[in-house]
């Protein structure tokens, strides 16, 4: 159930909303908060992730994205993101289909990592992708007709969602 507007709307579990976070994005909540916009986005991670928990939402993260945390130097913020990507609902596989998908990408001008998430989040069907990296975003807007998800920052996401 959602309460928008004062109006309680009713979804069903097969039309919920699935997103898929790249790494940068769900260590948002352990970057510098000095920053006001790292302090909102990440304020806009932990309200998602809040809906991710209460079952609102679904988290669908990757097999690229579990390694990629595997390979944080710093140990501390290594356990606290993992214990986050725990809460990941549904976790996709790299196969043959996402390493194909992830070279169609490369050549459209993604790096190696984000080509790969951006196809294991095609791959799940994925509402959204979201990503703090500017150059992620800037290049997922310059080509987003080829692209099979939607591409956004978190706190701009959120703030769509709440209107």
């Amino acid at each position: 159930m959602l309460i928008k507007g004062g109006t309680i709307w009713l979804y069903n579990v097969a039309n919920m909303t699935k997103i898929y976070f790249d790494t940068c994005c769900i260590n948002r909540p352990f970057d510098d908060q000095t920053q006001v916009r790292v302090r909102l986005e990440a304020e806009a991670v932990l309200g998602i992730l809040s809906r991710v928990e209460s079952g609102e939402w679904e988290w669908i993260g990757s097999e690229v994205l579990m390694d990629e945390i595997e390979q944080m130097p710093d140990m501390q913020r290594l356990s606290r993101v993992k214990l986050l990507s725990s809460f990941a609902q549904e976790i996709v596989d790299i196969n043959e289909k996402e390493v194909e998908r992830a070279r169609e990408l490369q050549k459209e001008g993604f790096q190696v990592f984000d080509a790969l998430h951006i196809a294991c989040a095609e791959s799940a069907k994925a509402d959204v992708f979201l990503s703090t990296d500017d150059r992620l975003l800037k290049q997922a807007q310059r080509v987003s007709k080829s692209l099979h998800v939607r591409v956004e920052n978190p706190l701009t996401w959120v703030e769509e969602m709440m209107e």
